[in-house]
């Protein structure tokens, strides 16, 4: 495991060593590794998923770091398999054209780009665009789609060879994935290499504070190295010579934040959206300790109350399902300790039928299967999807069936 894991030290933004452990999460396999029947004997090593805050710029962090060509290169999740995502890229790239004034044939580079999804919008409004994503496979169909993709990790050797081929970037995106790299610092260098003098980079992240409050503790895993807020995001561009000038709060994944970035002494003036959000976490509590103490307080009660409530099923001989083949489904299972109350998960991404869940194994189908093996109760681990999940299925409550939800709070459909 040493040579897939490595631990470090120091904060990722401002290299403190002044490290705190504020949530601990249950050791779990790599949440997206769905494995194929001919793996089903392999052995999936569990990896830590433990929180720290820095004590000087408020960064919260994972200081567990698994190899990234592990994690990416045989990369199966695409944009397009995400509910809504593809229809709020349609909404994002329509919103940043207007806010930037971006002129037509502007060079937009996306960070992450997987399926081309959010560049092909951008496309749509006369953009030249160019996708980086390091799952090859995913790059490959992107370029064959017709949205250029380079399959590599983005670097500033990457960013001097793609200026020098396309010329400086107009905008830079880079959308849930921000959070997934371990060297900011490399990374900003490269997109300040790319960036054209008045260009602008802008990227989407859950935000800590929704986190918090909405309970999305699933959010947390092994991918997700940072889980941003303002304050040290703008502590961290103004120390490698750019500045944060702008925040919108976006619904995304329960809650998350897109900023602004641009040159120091760049085109836009500072917004006022900036301080006032800062001044909304100071007033929070979200640099304090006890506020992470009383979120795992409240997370402990919901799984205490889900393995029991499954537990007791199971004893009476009731079947259980799983609604939810994902990352945070994995995360859900294991630190709730419930997968030895479900026999299969229920998904309907065609990239994940003939697969079996992270560790444990668990198969996954197709809906229909719910009519076919009518299991008595289905746990709902893409809780914040419910709605359209029991809508799609009503069919399943009208024959008998049970939902379950475990998250924000515990109640039965």
């Amino acid at each position: 495991m040493t040579s897939v894991i490595t631990r470090r030290k120091t904060c990722r933004m401002c290299s403190s060593r002044n490290l705190k452990l504020v949530f601990q999460m249950a050791p779990s396999p790599i949440g997206d590794a769905f494995i194929t029947e001919k793996e089903i004997d392999h052995t999936q090593d569990l990896y830590p998923i433990d929180l720290f805050m820095c004590q000087d710029c408020g960064l919260s962090q994972l200081t567990d770091i698994i190899d990234p060509n592990i994690l990416y290169k045989d990369y199966i999740y695409v944009t397009g398999s995400s509910f809504g995502l593809s229809e709020h890229f349609r909404s994002y790239a329509e919103d940043v054209v207007n806010q930037l004034s971006l002129p037509p044939g502007s060079l937009v580079v996306d960070i992450g780009s997987n399926d081309g999804t959010l560049l092909r919008f951008f496309k749509d409004h006369d953009m030249q665009v160019l996708g980086i994503d390091p799952a090859s496979e995913i790059a490959q169909n992107a370029t064959r789609a017709g949205i250029e993709t380079l399959p590599e990790f983005f670097t500033p050797d990457l960013a001097k060879k793609i200026r020098n081929e396309y010329g400086s970037a107009t905008l830079i995106v880079a959308n849930n994935v921000f959070a997934n790299i371990d060297d900011l610092n490399t990374l900003g260098e490269g997109i300040r290499t790319l960036l054209a003098d008045d260009g602008f980079f802008t990227f989407e992240s859950f935000y800590l504070a929704d986190v918090i409050q909405n309970m999305i503790f699933d959010f947390i895993y092994h991918e997700h190295l940072s889980s941003f807020s303002v304050k040290p995001v703008q502590a961290f561009f103004e120390c490698i010579g750019m500045e944060l000038f702008d925040v919108k709060r976006v619904p995304t994944k329960g809650g998350s934040l897109r900023y602004f970035v641009q040159h120091e002494d760049g085109p836009r003036a500072i917004d006022t959206t900036v301080t006032s959000l800062i001044d909304f976490e100071e007033q929070l509590g979200l640099y304090s300790p006890k506020m992470f103490c009383e979120f795992a307080e409240s997370i402990d009660e919901l799984k205490a109350e889900t393995h029991s409530l499954l537990q007791d099923l199971r004893a009476k001989g009731k079947r259980i399902a799983g609604f939810g083949a994902s990352i945070t489904g994995t995360t859900l299972i294991y630190h709730f300790g419930i997968g030895e109350f479900l026999d299969y998960l229920i998904d309907d991404n065609p990239a994940k039928q003939g697969r079996f869940s992270p560790g444990l194994h668990l198969p996954v189908f197709f809906s229909e299967k719910l009519y076919e093996r009518k299991p008595d109760y289905v746990v709902i681990l893409a809780w914040r999807f419910v709605e359209p999940i029991v809508k799609k299925n009503n069919a399943y409550l009208e024959q008998g069936g049970h939902f379950i939800v475990p998250v924000p709070e515990v109640r039965i459909i």
